[in-house]
């Protein structure tokens, strides 16, 4: 069994020999590498990972000791976490990766799903004719074409330079050998392994359990099916998964629970590359992701709204300041509703919400005494689950990389390959409901959103990257469904308008709102008497949560170069490894 990774402690530096790693990962050279856990910090000389799990930051983070750049740790890293966190990482999902390159230049990569060839806009409706929430997120036609895998060929092939089995290898050892089950991640399964019962899913409850029994913390857990699954994608590349056996029995499983997905579309799926939306703020360089992810439209947006206002004179999570970000979060994503979707496949009038002009416009509704309007008469947003995963690399040469990444709800549609091993997302519920559905429930039915053949369902997810006079400043994003946006616009907030040191970025409380329900969400941690009532008479209805987000970062020091790890303080297993 591979030893416990063990993290840095405030002062001490943690090395991690070379037999840990070779246990580990089967990687070839010796190298030191340091880590440290949530709530504190890593800064190292040369390259760094920041995830939200130990043994994938340390996969990644041995690909840069190696001499790997940041798109191969990065892909290292988001095949380690199909093994280690199933709940969102995956080889049967999608998302998305931002790459700035030492140079400054900029690119992004779509591996959203895509819908199967069978889909229309009314494939959700049952035998009656009625929209059915149960089919839309929790059957095998929610399950949408899956796109990591290629998506990660296609960066490695552009920007890449060690050999892809190299960064698959962490992985398959990791599922072949097994890991130690952290109390978190044990909890974790064994509330999914429930779920899976409940639904029928043997080969899910199989996979994740003894015989129907939950592994408890700090037992092994092996998952050869996935191992074989991946020894076929590092010796195949991207025809691994999308031909031959893994599709074959891909496949077999859609025709078995009646799901969509056939071998065409399997063959017939392409990750691309596409220019990133960029915007600036006091300064500061933003690079996110555009259509279909709606993050990087939404952020820049509020930002430009944001600009015209004195943020620091009203002091940080101030009753001010949550009623302005609030005003602004509101207007955005009335505008993401209606607007945002695939490029491919609708007209989304991406220059105008990202101008400075329109952001002038959006400012003027904004009353700095009262509380706006959200009307039911509008366009409800959809809904979306908040189990996704962030992963943060920044290499010796200063290449910065920003990845999220999902199967939707928890452990996706809970719905295992047999044979294969690996979770199908249940992404098609990003879509909207159907032609014309609009409740008060949530649901939607816009034009531009509803399924069709080969288009790619709308996201929240938002990586993203910071910069500013030619210099890399941070690598931030986080998971959290729609509260995605929000937590990366209040990172680069905490940054470039309050200068926050890396640990207090991270840490500083967080808010939330969406336009509908009309209602401000605000952790626990800032959620005061006195702030609570002072919202609530200027107008807005005020609800607590207890985090939001869980975003693994990146900040350099920009006086010495040095990249900086920050895991996110709110989750038990977020990890910084770096040498």
């Amino acid at each position: 069994m591979p030893p416990p990774l063990r993290l840095r402690r405030p002062g001490l530096p943690a090395v991690f020999t070379l037999l840990a790693l070779l246990a580990t990962v089967g990687c070839q050279e010796p190298a030191e590498l340091q880590s440290a856990s949530a709530g504190e910090v890593l800064a190292v000389q040369n390259g760094v990972v920041a995830s939200t799990n130990p043994w994938a930051s340390r996969a990644g983070a041995q690909v840069l000791a190696e001499g790997g750049n940041a798109v191969d740790a990065a892909v290292a890293v988001g095949f380690a976490l199909a093994v280690t966190n199933p709940s969102a990482g995956n080889i049967g999902g999608g998302g998305f990766m931002v790459v700035r390159t030492p140079e400054g230049e900029t690119t992004t990569f779509d591996f959203r799903e895509k819908a199967p060839l069978a889909s229309h806009p009314e494939m959700f409706y049952d035998e009656d004719g009625e929209f059915s929430r149960e089919i839309r997120h929790r059957s095998h036609v929610s399950v949408g074409v899956p796109g990591t895998v290629a998506g990660f060929e296609l960066a490695h092939q552009r920007l890449g330079q060690s050999a892809w089995s190299r960064l698959v290898e962490p992985a398959v050892t990791l599922a072949r050998e097994g890991i130690e089950l952290t109390p978190s991640l044990a909890g974790s399964i064994a509330g999914a392994v429930s779920r899976m019962e409940d639904r029928g899913y043997d080969a899910s409850v199989q996979a994740f359990s003894r015989d129907g029994v939950p592994y408890e913390a700090g037992e092994r857990w092996q998952q050869p099916d996935l191992a074989r699954t991946l020894e076929r994608i590092r010796d195949e590349g991207r025809d691994g998964f999308y031909l031959g056996e893994t599709a074959d029995l891909l496949v077999a499983e859609m025709e078995r629970g009646g799901g969509l997905i056939t071998h065409e579309d399997l063959e017939i799926y392409q990750a691309v590359e596409r220019e990133p939306v960029q915007g600036t703020f006091l300064g500061y360089d933003v690079i996110g992701m555009g259509p279909p992810s709606s993050g990087g439209t939404a952020v820049v947006q509020m930002l430009n709204v944001l600009e015209g206002f004195d943020l620091e004179a009203m002091g940080h999570n101030s009753p001010a300041y949550v009623h302005h970000l609030a005003e602004a979060m509101r207007l955005a994503f009335r505008d993401r509703a209606a607007h945002l979707a695939d490029m491919d496949f609708a007209d989304v009038p991406l220059d105008r919400l990202t101008s400075r002009e329109y952001a002038e416009e959006l400012r003027a509704r904004i009353d700095s005494e009262r509380a706006g309007e959200s009307s039911v008469a509008d366009i409800h947003p959809t809904e979306v689950a908040e189990e996704t995963t962030h992963y943060s690399v920044v290499d010796t040469h200063g290449m910065a990389v920003s990845v999220t990444y999902t199967l939707e709800g928890g452990y996706g549609s809970h719905i295992t390959v047999p044979g294969a091993g690996f979770l199908l997302n249940n992404e098609m519920g990003d879509f909207n409901a159907g032609p014309g559905i609009t409740d008060e429930s949530g649901l939607i039915g816009t034009e531009p959103n509803l399924a069709r053949p080969e288009q790619r369902m709308l996201s929240s997810m938002s990586p993203t990257i910071l910069a500013r006079d030619g210099q890399l400043v941070a690598v931030i994003g986080s998971p959290g469904g729609r509260t995605i946006i929000n937590t990366v616009l209040q990172l680069v907030l905490n940054r470039a308008a309050f200068q926050m040191d890396p640990l207090d970025m991270l840490s500083a409380p967080r808010l939330h709102h969406q336009w509908l329900p009309d209602r401000i969400t605000v952790e626990e941690a800032m959620a005061s008497p006195e702030l609570i009532s002072t919202l609530e008479a200027m107008g807005h209805e005020v609800g607590t949560r207890a985090r939001q987000g869980a975003a693994h970062s990146i900040v350099m020091d920009l006086e010495t170069g040095t990249p900086i790890g920050v895991p996110d303080p709110r989750t038990a297993d977020g990890t910084a490894a770096g040498y």
